[in-house]
């Protein structure tokens, strides 16, 4: 049996575009369950086979959005091929950058990026 990961990244409430991460990232939509209104209640991405969830704020008091608590307690790693041009495609689908690209001596290009929903990911790659 294999193992995956498959984070699930809390949203605010009331959320119906939910486009910078295919925009950003060429995720793809896998599948979404909708409210009667619909708000995005739950929806599955894929990055190049990697999983994950955008979840809507629920009543259980540990599922909350970086907007909500004010800050976020995940930094979502995600490995690309090009660091530069995926930080600028984010950039563009609505990202606001934190720490730009670098090269660091222990071997990675890193830049942090913030998404619009508050979401911190670190574009890396291995030099």
């Amino acid at each position: 049996m294999t193992h995956h990961f498959a984070p699930q990244l809390f949203i605010t409430n009331g959320i119906t575009d939910i486009s910078f991460y295919e925009k950003a990232f060429d995720a793809v939509e896998l599948r979404r369950f909708s409210n009667d209104d619909g708000t995005v209640h739950v929806a599955e991405f894929s990055i190049n086979g990697a999983i994950f969830h955008l979840h809507e704020e629920t009543a259980n008091q540990r599922n909350r959005s970086p907007q909500k608590l004010q800050a976020t307690t995940v930094l979502v790693g995600l490995f690309v091929p090009d660091v530069d041009a995926v930080m600028e495609k984010a950039l563009a689908a609505g990202a606001t950058v934190l720490s730009p690209a670098k090269s660091y001596e222990y071997g990675y290009r890193q830049g942090e990026i913030m998404d619009p929903f508050g979401h911190v990911w670190l574009i890396e790659q291995k030099i």
